[in-house]
């Protein structure tokens, strides 16, 4: 397609320029790419002409950690289905986790999650694979074969890997063929199959609790063998002080040490859990890590707006409404976040003047993207063209039919907020317009 997007706001940076001033372009999109930026006025023959005046250009948006669950639970979602998503928040690329049924821990599923992704056409859905066999902790896989299928990163994230001989040769073996080792940080025997942050309202409804040092022992280790084996080491959804204090002393002595954090961390905590009309706790504020302590998810904040935080994930984790209906010691980990990301993030973040906007669309693009290998986040002549179109002046309210995701597990409906996605394309083809 031969598409003009006209008056559309976007950044000096998001163009390769020094500054963040704002500037009004017109961009031109053939054959996949961008062909044409300018900020006068761009006359021709096109296929089909964008206004965008009142909008943001943005370049699309990258997470680097979604559950699609095909194959195996697609009843939860599938790459179909969580492509929607992406797309209705932004998002051109994701970062897929290998915790699906058969596991992705072998060349065959990680081809075939690929492969499937192309199919479906909507956005990029990056496979990765597994650390161990069936997640079980117990015997490496095959790290070459699993690049060579198209995995960009190792990890077994749902569980942590337990034994410290076998995390310390995934990374040096990780080193080898050059990817990430993503790690699902928890040391089972704290977490001891905990429901909620152990704390004040854990001890209330007498639910069982997660220690919040399991999380930063397994930082804390990661951290070390990152120091001892040059491996790669990233800090999935990040979620107490302790983990961040570790990470930035990692930083400090210049290891590979990378973490991201989550909408959900940044802006919940434990108290924020609400009851049922039975007394019971919502389940649908439950996920792993948990929400924290005010004092943790202070602490998320303060590393996020200090430069600490390298991305800003979803961990984008769909389940059925009945799995979701149960009892929150019985119900599942994990929330939905792909539509709320930015929105949540540009408007408790950049409209609070905590960060710039700059800052966000960075760390939700070029930042993340960076991560594995993928070369994002700027709006340049010859770059792919994958590109967002967001309304930032409008307040929208996000309600249970607003999710393009099979399942409506989310902890934000209800909230107010500004940042709605208009338009998604991908690879120069419109795959969402509201």
């Amino acid at each position: 397609m031969n598409l003009l997007i006209k008056n559309a706001k976007t950044l000096k940076s998001l163009l390769g320029r020094s500054g963040e001033e704002s500037v009004t372009v017109n961009l031109v999109i053939n054959d996949q790419k961008i062909a044409q930026i300018s900020e006068t006025e761009i006359k021709g023959d096109f296929d089909k002409v964008i206004d965008a005046s009142g909008l943001f250009l943005s370049p699309g948006l990258v997470d680097p950690q979604v559950h699609f669950r095909e194959p195996g639970m697609e009843y939860k979602e599938d790459i179909e289905s969580g492509s929607k998503a992406a797309v209705k928040g932004g998002f051109t690329a994701v970062i897929s986790m290998p915790n699906t049924a058969p596991t992705a821990d072998n060349a065959e599923v990680v081809s075939k999650m690929w492969k499937r992704s192309q199919e479906v056409g909507l956005c990029k859905v990056y496979p990765t694979g597994a650390v161990t066999y069936g997640l079980k902790g117990d015997e490496l896989t095959n790290f070459p074969e699993l690049k060579a299928a198209g995995a960009v990163a190792l990890t077994d994230d749902g569980k942590g890997v337990q034994r410290d001989e076998i995390f310390k040769e995934a990374l040096a073996r990780s080193k080898e063929v050059g990817l990430p080792v993503l790690d699902h940080s928890e040391d089972e025997s704290l977490s001891a199959k905990g429901a909620i942050h152990l704390g004040a309202v854990s001890s209330k409804y007498g639910v069982k609790g997660i220690d919040s040092n399991s999380e930063a022992v397994h930082v804390e280790r990661g951290c070390k063998f990152s120091e001892e084996t040059g491996g790669h080491y990233h800090v999935l959804h990040v979620s107490t002080k302790r983990s961040l204090e570790a990470v930035r002393a990692a930083k400090k002595k210049g290891l590979r040490v990378t973490v991201e954090v989550s909408p959900h961390h940044l802006l919940l905590c434990d108290e924020d859990i609400p009851e049922r009309e039975d007394g019971t706790l919502n389940a649908n504020w439950k996920m792993n890590p948990p929400l924290r302590s005010k004092e943790d998810r202070l602490a998320c904040q303060e590393a996020l707006v200090e430069g600490v935080i390298d991305a800003i994930a979803t961990d984008h984790a769909p389940h059925a409404p009945d799995e979701k209906a149960r009892e929150i010691h019985e119900a599942p980990f994990g929330i939905i976040g792909l539509e709320t990301a930015f929105p949540l993030i540009y408007t408790h973040f950049v409209k609070t003047n905590k960060l710039s906007l700059g800052q966000v669309i960075d760390l939700m693009s070029k930042k993340a993207g960076a991560l594995f290998g993928i070369e994002c986040g700027r709006l340049e002549v010859g770059a792919q063209a994958d590109i967002a179109l967001f309304d930032l002046n409008s307040e929208f309210e996000i309600q249970e039919n607003f999710f393009a995701s099979k399942s409506k597990n989310s902890p934000f409906i209800g909230e107010k907020l500004f940042g709605k996605t208009k338009m998604t394309i991908m690879e120069g083809r419109i795959v969402f317009e509201s």
